[in-house]
């Protein structure tokens, strides 16, 4: 992970892998067949579990709103300011010049969590908390401030710290409106 990060996929050669993890590098062949199969088992390793703890949620009891704080808050545990944030970011920013990538990482956490999401939505518009049905057409609406703090954090945190938490909450105002306070 730290070669991905630290060189970005396309310059990562599995030769430098190897000699980070102290192997041969036939070593490594022996469990991979090449630098993609290596990624995608990280990806396996370091994102999926997130995704499916996320997308496990319990049976909604509260409020959907409340569901999304918290598949929304341990998202930004867990991913924003961690290696794992960074290799979202990477995938972010290579996906484009490697498609297979792109694709296995959209496969394997993007597609769950938009599920999760949508499942969320439609449970938000039958029991009316959510008034814009057109929402579950567009899932990706609801976790777009997860994908601008991950953006965010790597290209301008440092001129323009962004609190992402608060930009969930008026994020989710604006779906479920303003949360009243007693």
């Amino acid at each position: 992970m730290e070669e991905f990060i630290a060189r970005g996929f396309a310059a990562t050669r599995l030769d430098d892998i190897a000699k980070r993890a102290g192997v041969a590098k036939g070593t490594i062949y022996l469990h991979f067949k090449d630098k993609e199969s290596m990624f995608e088992e990280l990806v396996r390793i370091v994102i999926v579990p997130v995704v499916e703890r996320l997308t496990a949620l319990p049976p909604p009891t509260g409020t959907v709103r409340e569901l999304v704080e918290t598949f929304a808050g341990t998202f930004l545990k867990e991913v924003i300011n961690t290696r794992r944030g960074d290799l979202v970011r990477l995938i972010v920013a290579e996906g484009p010049r490697f498609p297979a990538v792109a694709d296995f990482y959209y496969r394997e956490v993007v597609s769950r969590g938009i599920a999760a999401m949508r499942a969320l939505i439609e449970l938000g518009i039958a029991r009316g908390e959510i008034q814009q049905k057109n929402l579950a057409r567009y899932p990706q609406i609801l976790v777009a401030p997860a994908m601008i703090a991950v953006i965010w954090q790597s290209l301008f945190a440092r001129h323009a710290p962004l609190d992402a938490q608060e930009m969930l909450r008026v994020h989710l105002d604006l779906i479920f409106g303003e949360r009243r306070t007693t």
